[in-house]
């Protein structure tokens, strides 16, 4: 045997690791395997809900993590997804106008707040309020973000820059990021000197300290709504309704997510 062929099934094993987010169980008869895309911002509370509900139920889970906006395209180009967690309203409702989503099983799961942050070793200080000098705090550096085009995490970044009077001045100075945990890296590695992401990103990272946290009037409230896919099956709406649970509160409340305002 080739040494390749004796590599040829770890290799496709690691492939397979890349794909699979989440470990999950054999599949029960009648039980099938529950496809979720969420917001790249809810990796780390959905894998330690995911175990629960599989103990539970015992339907599995894969979850696939990305920013909103890849990951509702790749539902509209026809991705197999039972359930989609947007971290904002326009790409849930942008599904939901090409009739994709079971607009009855349409939810709102949590909530978020945004912050500023910089390297866990910056000796940076930086007031948030109207007028604040962000361009001059950024030095010769860059300032990372969601790209604000497309990403809600970005959007909600620009908004409130625009409403602090500070987007003008870093505008054409941003280190863009697929999604807010590659803004988040972009800090933590040192690359950016500041950045923006949501408060529970920065809360998991102990190479990135928060300098403050923009004004909630600064920018559109930060939730998450969720729904099913359209011919997705009865557990999807289950999970949902466990996501939502008591259960699942406190679990979400661990890595500092807020409950949304009723």
């Amino acid at each position: 045997m080739t040494r390749i062929a004796r590599l040829l099934p770890l290799l496709l094993a690691g492939a397979m690791a890349c794909v699979v987010n989440v470990p999950v169980q054999a599949e029960e008869p009648g039980k099938r395997q529950l496809l979720v895309f969420a917001a790249a911002s809810l990796a780390d509370v959905l894998g330690e809900l995911s175990p629960a509900w599989e103990r539970a139920t015992g339907i599995p889970l894969r979850l696939s993590f990305a920013s909103s906006a890849v990951l509702a395209r790749q539902i509209e180009a026809g991705g197999n997804a039972d359930v989609f967690i947007s971290a904002d309203d326009e790409w849930l409702n942008y599904l939901q106008k090409r009739n994709l989503l079971s607009d009855a099983s349409r939810r709102d799961l949590a909530a978020n707040r945004l912050v500023l942050i910089a390297p866990a070793d910056s000796r940076l200080n930086l007031a948030i309020s109207p007028g604040f000098n962000l361009a001059a705090a950024l030095g010769t550096g860059r300032l990372s973000v969601a790209d604000p085009d497309t990403v809600p995490a970005g959007r909600y970044a620009r908004a409130a820059l625009t409403s602090l009077g500070a987007w003008d001045g870093v505008a054409d100075r941003l280190a863009r990021a697929d999604n807010v945990r590659g803004a988040l890296l972009f800090v933590a590695r040192g690359e950016t000197p500041l950045g923006i992401v949501y408060a529970t990103d920065a809360r998991i990272e102990p190479a990135v300290r928060v300098i403050g946290v923009f004004p909630a009037d600064s920018h559109a409230p930060i939730h998450y709504p969720a729904a099913a896919l359209k011919n997705s099956s009865t557990s999807a709406i289950r999970y949902l309704d466990y996501l939502g649970s008591r259960e699942a509160a406190e679990t979400w409340k661990k890595f500092g997510f807020l409950e949304t305002k009723k």
